[in-house]
């Protein structure tokens, strides 16, 4: 796969983690400043469902660009390859739920 497709289709995915990196930063003066603790935990869910957002952009990416590549090729190997890489992906996120 051209790298330079791969680059601009996570662009998108690369302004999420930026705004939650700067959530992030924002949560940890929160802290420092001895801020409510509720309103900490909300900017903290806000940070988590920013990066649930950009990990789908991301997923989404590989779906549509090298898993749909492996499955064209016919390339047995690499289509069950990216099958065992997106059930790897899949329990773990099932256990980080």
């Amino acid at each position: 796969m051209d790298m330079h497709k791969h680059h601009v289709k996570h662009n998108k995915s690369l302004n999420v983690l930026k705004t939650a990196k700067g959530q992030v930063e924002a949560v940890i003066k929160m802290v420092e400043d001895n801020r409510y603790c509720i309103d900490i935990s909300k900017q903290i869910l806000a940070s988590i469902s920013l990066l649930k957002k950009a990990n789908s952009q991301i997923l989404k990416e590989h779906l549509e660009t090298c898993v749909r590549e492996a499955a064209y090729s016919k390339e047995v190997s690499e289509i069950e390859s990216k099958i065992k890489e997106l059930e790897n992906i899949i329990e773990y996120i099932n256990k980080t739920l």
